[in-house]
């Protein structure tokens, strides 16, 4: 069983990490090249609007929680080939959708219904960013 004090440990770092995403799809955006990657580049920017979000809702909840959200942003990737940069991209997708699924199991245990409720809209949103990089990258 997971306390309070871990869970907004948690949260914290999930708010760092979309900081993080915000900043490296910002900066992916801007340097993908090559006209197989020519309609990612705004969907990354619809990215960018919805990671920024996402740490408006975590935040939220952290001080609703009694918690003070983080400023602190996690690692950033980013390389000269556009496929990888998707590939980072997609990478932190999926570590997103695995976080966001343990975050909503700590919530139900904890009878955080709203914060659950929360959590599983952005959970959706991350699915659709993965989807998106898939087809990119043609998987």
């Amino acid at each position: 069983m997971v306390t309070k004090d871990q869970l907004l440990t948690e949260l914290n770092r999930d708010l760092a990490y979309e900081y993080a995403a915000a900043i490296q799809y910002i900066q992916h955006a801007a340097t993908v090249t090559g006209p197989e990657y020519q309609t990612i580049t705004g969907e990354l920017l619809v990215h960018v609007t919805e990671e920024i979000g996402h740490a408006n809702i975590l935040a939220e909840q952290i001080a609703y929680l009694g918690g003070d959200p983080t400023m602190e942003v996690e690692e950033r990737y980013t390389d000269k080939s556009s496929k990888k940069m998707l590939e980072q991209d997609l990478e932190g997708e999926r570590l997103a959708i695995r976080r966001y699924r343990e975050r909503i199991e700590q919530a139900q245990e904890l009878k955080l219904y709203g914060l659950e409720q929360a959590l599983k809209g952005i959970l959706a949103d991350e699915e659709e960013h993965e989807r998106d990089i898939m087809l990119a990258l043609g998987m």
